[in-house]
Order: structure tokens, then C-alpha cells, then sequence
């Protein structure tokens, strides 16, 4: 079964791009034809116009990133791991530290300690104390 597989992939995988590149044409041209007349009195578009106008905006704005923005993307967390691996305990403790030091959530915004609201906080917790 294995050999039909990697002898018809040559001919499946275009056939799926191409129903996937179909029907996201085909919504897109959907969405335009019923949304754009009536809000900006715009003209409808045929489905190759909406096929044109998909793989345009993908050549402008890009497929997008693995993992999109700010998931570290797929080899991040390895890398991560690696590197944690390789480091020596005292390296290990050293760098947890640090990090727990950056996103601890008493030191305010985005863990910057020189923030000036982050100084009137320090002071107000001596003072509570």
C-alpha cells in the first residue's frame, strides 16, 4: 500500500492544493459579493478575480510565520532545551533565576524593574511592611 501512496502523491498533493486554492477563492469571492457592494458600492467579482485577489494578498502579506507570533515557532522550544541541557547546574540555577526575575508580575509592566511606577510601588510595599 505504501508504494500506491508515494506513486499517486505526484498526482494527489496538486489536486488537493488546488480544491484548497478553489475553495478559498470561492469564499473569498463569497464574502466579497456579499459584504463590499452594499458597505462601500463596490462592483462583484468573478471567482478567478477572488483567486487573484487571494494569491495577491499572500504574495504581499506573506504565508505567515510556524507557529505564528510569539508561540516561539517549531524549533524554539528544542533549541531551548538544548541549550538548558548543555548548560552546567550553577549555569542552570543562575539563568531560572533571572528569568523568574523577568516575569514576575510584582515588578509591573513587562518585568522592567526601571519603571518609575515600579519605584513607587517598591516604596509603598517598605511601607506596608
Amino acid at each position: 500500500m505504501k508504494k500506491i501512496f508515494y506513486k499517486g502523491r505526484f498526482v494527489f498533493i496538486p489536486l488537493m492544493a488546488a480544491a484548497f486554492l478553489s475553495l478559498i477563492s470561492f469564499i473569498v469571492m463569497q464574502l466579497w459579493n456579499n459584504l463590499l457592494p452594499e458597505i462601500l458600492q463596490v462592483r462583484t467579482i468573478t471567482f478567478w478575480q477572488a483567486m487573484g485577489l487571494f494569491v495577491l494578498c499572500k504574495i504581499l502579506f506573506g504565508f505567515g510565520k510556524p507557529g505564528g507570533f510569539g508561540r516561539g515557532g517549531f524549533g524554539m522550544r528544542a533549541k531551548m532545551a538544548e541549550r538548558l541541557e548543555q548548560m552546567s547546574s550553577e549555569e542552570r540555577a543562575r539563568f531560572q533565576e533571572q528569568f523568574g526575575d523577568r516575569m514576575c508580575r510584582k515588578r509591573g509592566r513587562w518585568g522592567r524593574a526601571d519603571w518609575p511606577e515600579n519605584e513607587l510601588k517598591t516604596e509603598a510595599d517598605k511601607n506596608a511592611q
